[in-house]
C-alpha cells in the first residue's frame, strides 16, 4: 500500500519536472523565433517586438519567482539555473535582432 505522503511527493516531483520541461520548451521556441527573426530584414515590427519582449519578461518573471522546493533534485536546480541564464541570453539576442531590424 502506498502511503498518502509518498503518493503526494511523487506527484509533486512529477509536476515539478513537467513545469521545468514546459519552461525549457517555451524558451527553445522563443529562441528559435528570435534567431529566425534576426536573419530577416524588417521582421521586428512594433507588434512583433512588443510581443516578443513581453514573452521574455513573462518567462523571466516565472523563472525568477520560483521558490525552488527543498526536495528538488540537484539536476533540477542546475536546470533552473541554466534556464535563468538562457532568459538573459534570449533578451540579448532579441535586442540584437531589434537593432539589426532598425539599422
Amino acid at each position: 500500500m502506498v502511503m498518502p505522503k509518498d503518493q503526494i511527493q511523487s506527484e509533486l516531483n512529477e509536476s515539478w519536472s513537467v513545469y521545468l520541461k514546459a519552461l525549457e520548451n517555451s524558451i527553445e521556441k522563443l529562441d528559435k523565433d528570435i534567431r529566425e527573426a534576426s536573419e530577416m530584414a524588417g521582421i521586428c515590427t512594433d507588434e512583433w517586438c512588443e510581443s516578443t519582449e513581453h514573452v521574455i519578461d513573462e518567462l523571466g518573471n516565472m523563472l525568477f519567482a520560483i521558490s525552488e522546493p527543498r526536495w528538488s533534485d540537484p539536476d533540477d536546480s542546475r536546470r533552473l539555473k541554466a534556464l535563468k541564464k538562457r532568459v538573459y541570453d534570449l533578451y540579448a539576442n532579441y535586442k540584437d535582432a531589434y537593432r539589426r531590424s532598425n539599422a
